[in-house]
């Protein structure tokens, strides 16, 4: 198995779920699926946010996609030890400034940080404040 190059965010990885789904990061998402992970709490956000939905079609259809996604080669990261304390100095180090950011955000970015992965967001400035991290955004345009 080669190892992971890109953790991907929840709004990644739900982007073939969407209406329009953004064709680039669809053709990306297909081309780095033996490259891509994600974090445990993404995998949370996704489960969660099915878990509210009413029983439906929608909801069927999501089932399985996540039920495909999450059984594929994706490799879900735990935040562990090492994410816990980048997380703290990194919080710490951003309030300090006058700049605090997203708990949850922040948590997804320091299992990337930690593991060395490019994170995948389509919210690229709700990261941005977050220190030796490496964003991309894969939408069209």
């Amino acid at each position: 198995m080669v190892a992971a190059r890109y953790l991907l965010d929840t709004n990644v990885l739900s982007e073939p779920l969407r209406p329009r789904p953004d064709p680039q990061v669809v053709h990306r998402l297909t081309v780095h699926e033996n490259v891509i992970s994600t974090a445990a709490m993404v995998a949370h956000e996704l489960l969660f946010g099915w878990a509210k939905l009413p029983a439906s079609k929608k909801k069927r259809a999501i089932e399985a996609y996540l039920d495909d996604l999450l059984a594929s080669a994706l490799e879900v990261l735990p935040y562990d030890h090492d994410a816990a304390r980048w997380h703290a100095h990194e919080r710490a180090r951003l309030e300090r400034l006058g700049r605090p950011v997203s708990y949850r955000d922040s948590q997804i970015a320091a299992v990337a940080r930690v593991n060395g992965l490019i994170l995948v967001t389509a919210n690229v400035g709700d990261f941005s404040p977050l220190s030796g991290l490496t964003i991309e955004d894969w939408r069209s345009g």
